[in-house]
């Protein structure tokens, strides 16, 4: 009886133990009682939950090897669960079109939603999306834009090019002013994707097919249609028709080094045979990376954003960014360069930017190079240069500006150890948080890790959010 008691015991002893572990490492990674309950939905395993129970009470419901896994998974052990990828491969013949200007900071946001609605409606409009074989489709939504991928026939993507443009054309003839018109460019190329879950659970798709054709769409102009040479040599000898229609323009840089032969897609009634010149082709190749980098000699070791919304009915927000700077240079530094977007018109000296140092000097306003509705960009002079690899130096921009899209949008400067988000909105104001990594290039967002934490203070609600050891030029939306 003893030696049962005393096993009784030590079994009691190593679940609350691991039931102690759990906790605290949900704890480090910010993880809640809503990613216990995803795990068990997971499993499928039949445990009663009521609402008002805790982290604590629902791991005391869980069976003793589920409570393995659950270590295993915050341990990062869990790694054997996932599947071989390269099984997942597919091939397919991918579309990819944007609108031209569409992100367009000038343009307002509802008129960039107006042509992203008329392109969506074109597109169903065509023969080829019509007839489509769903089970071998693959649609992704871009932003301000469409990827379609077929794996039954390299005509498909080439036939929906010609026929989506035949019918923009007529829309476009309809519209008076220029602005008005919806202007694409068209990429078409050939190759592989993986095929991985989102976070919902569907199919998605992630590879060097959908990447290259971007590239190949990145090059194109206004109402340009263009495809790689490997797609244009598989499709040239299916028929006379497609042969006249596709001229080859000759080998363009892209990132990385690489090459792509391009033939530029156009006959009546679609594509156009004007292109961009080889040097401003090359050009576009220059990312916003490259435009920052040459601004800044500086590290951000760490970014600090706090949002604190003023005005609830106009979403006024005050802005403050306070940056711990690191000069990597060989020469003092006084010099700091901004730019600011924004979702309404605003004049920049009705946004009250007030700069200063970790002293509280202000710095002087230097230029205002950019002074557009929705964005600005200027440089500042600091009163107190930073030294080369001199610690311990901040800089705070504090400013006001309308958020009614209620989002906001940063990218990371330059690699940085500590990123943290502070959001303020007054007490009863109705919240949808959710902060979204972004890859800015394809227009994929997924949520950011860990999850944000949300607080009901007497007379507010705050989120906060920390990310550590982010990359260069990663970038997070917040919404609320």
């Amino acid at each position: 009886m003893q030696k049962q008691d005393t096993s009784s015991n030590s079994r009691k002893l190593q679940r609350i133990t691991k039931e102690a572990e759990i906790l605290s490492l949900m704890e480090e990674s910010h993880k809640t009682k809503e990613w216990i309950k995803k795990q068990i939905k997971k499993k499928s395993l039949k445990i009663p939950i009521k609402l008002s129970m805790n982290s604590f009470q629902i791991l005391k419901s869980c069976p003793d090897d589920f409570l393995d896994y659950l270590l295993d998974a915050l341990k990062g052990h869990d790694i054997d669960d996932i599947g071989d990828i390269n099984a997942f491969t597919r091939t397919f013949f991918w579309f990819f079109t944007d609108i031209v200007a569409g992100s367009n900071p000038t343009i307002p946001t509802k008129e960039q939603a107006r042509k992203v609605v008329v392109l969506n409606e074109l597109i169903q409009r065509t023969e080829i999306f019509q007839n489509r074989d769903p089970n071998s489709t693959v649609i992704l939504p871009t932003g301000d834009g469409m990827a379609i991928g077929f794996s039954d026939s390299p005509e498909y993507p080439l036939r929906l090019s010609i026929q989506l443009h035949k019918i923009l054309n007529k829309y476009n003839k309809t519209k008076k002013r220029k602005d008005d018109k919806v202007l694409l460019r068209i990429g078409i190329d050939i190759g592989p994707v993986y095929i991985i879950k989102d976070l919902n659970g569907q199919d998605n798709v992630w590879g060097p097919g959908i990447i290259l054709t971007r590239r190949v769409m990145d090059l194109a102009g206004d109402q340009n249609i263009f495809c790689s040479s490997r797609f244009a040599e598989d499709v040239r000898v299916l028929s006379p028709e497609y042969k006249e229609i596709m001229h080859p323009i000759g080998d363009y840089s892209i990132k990385h080094g690489e090459q792509l032969n391009i033939f530029n897609i156009y006959g009546e009634g679609f594509g156009e045979k004007s292109t961009p010149r080889k040097k401003k082709i090359l050009q576009k190749q220059e990312t916003f990376e490259q435009e920052l980098k040459s601004k800044t000699e500086f590290l951000f070791n760490t970014i600090g954003i706090d949002l604190k919304v003023t005005d609830p009915k106009t979403m006024m927000v005050h802005h403050t960014w306070r940056w711990n700077l690191v000069n990597l240079s060989n020469s003092p530094k006084d010099q700091v360069f901004y730019y600011l977007d924004g979702d309404t018109p605003k004049d920049f000296a009705d946004m009250n930017v007030r700069v200063y140092d970790e002293s509280g000097l202000e710095a002087d306003i230097l230029s205002l190079t950019e002074n557009k509705p929705t964005h600005k960009e200027f440089t500042v002079k600091l009163k107190k240069p930073i030294k080369p690899r001199q610690r311990k130096r901040f800089v705070t921009i504090e400013y006001d500006w309308e958020e009614p899209e209620r989002t906001f949008s940063y990218k990371i400067p330059t690699n940085c150890k500590e990123f943290s988000y502070n959001f303020q909105i007054p007490k009863g104001v109705e919240i949808k948080s959710r902060i979204l990594k972004v890859d800015t290039e394809l227009g994929y967002k997924w949520n950011a890790e860990p999850p944000a934490t949300i607080k009901y203070l007497k007379d507010m609600t705050q989120i906060i959010w920390q990310g550590k050891n982010l990359k260069a030029f990663d970038a997070y939306t917040f919404d609320w």
